[in-house]
């Protein structure tokens, strides 16, 4: 009974090689502008960006992307991860989606999952396209999916917080804490929003992840 859970932990851990810690999402921008300074200024940022575009398109993305791999629905499939791709607003966001999702897939296809291995060859997958089709695999509940997913992308920035603006170790904790409840809001949210209703909208947040394409000094990939 535990291996689903223990099959998650797997898929959400920071050990997972598919390059998360290498981007930011616009926070190293928002650092260097002083949008971001400090501990509350991080919480407000990190939870903005989750609630209205992790909780607005990624989230509801990934449940419906879950209920196709369980049918084998490869239109569907198709759909919904061109949708992902075609919603990201920089450059910059686009190739960390979709690097991460190959590096997830091929990871995939060295542990020989079928869907994996039947994936077309040359075409870009997003992250949570993989990440659905592992849960999907693994027998992993589709609400323990949308959490895992929110917490690894808390977890990744907030890692990047502690080492931007700069945090503290135990800063760092209190800011997942206080989180806690985004995410578990964003996940009741993702099973309310109609198709029509999905998307992301954050100019700001687009804005600082362009300008961070060509800023002059910088720790995370563009």
């Amino acid at each position: 009974m535990a291996r689903p859970l223990l099959h998650l932990m797997q898929l959400v851990s920071p050990a997972l090689p598919v390059g998360a810690y290498a981007y930011s999402q616009g926070l190293e921008y928002a650092v260097e502008k002083r949008w971001v300074n400090d501990m509350a200024s991080a919480e407000d940022w990190i939870g903005e960006v989750l609630n209205h575009s992790v909780g607005g398109l990624d989230l509801p993305v990934l449940l419906r992307l879950l209920k196709s791999w369980q049918q084998s629905d490869w239109c569907a499939i198709k759909r919904w991860n061109q949708t992902l791709q075609a919603a990201r607003e920089s450059r910059e966001l686009l190739l960390e989606d979709v690097q991460m999702g190959q590096a997830l897939l091929r990871l995939l296809v060295s542990l020989e999952l079928p869907h994996a291995l039947q994936w077309p060859r040359g075409e870009e997958v997003s992250f949570a396209t993989a990440f659905a089709m592992a849960a999907q695999h693994f027998d992993i509940s589709d609400d323990d999916a949308l959490n895992g997913l929110a917490w690894s992308w808390l977890e990744n920035q907030t890692a990047a917080a502690i080492k931007l603006v700069p945090l503290g170790q135990t800063d760092g904790q209190r800011l997942l804490m206080s989180l806690m409840s985004s995410v578990e809001q964003a996940v009741v949210n993702a099973y309310l929003r109609s198709d029509d209703e999905i998307g992301a909208g954050l100019p700001g947040l687009a804005m600082a992840s362009m300008q961070h394409e060509t800023q002059y000094s910088r720790l995370f990939r563009s």
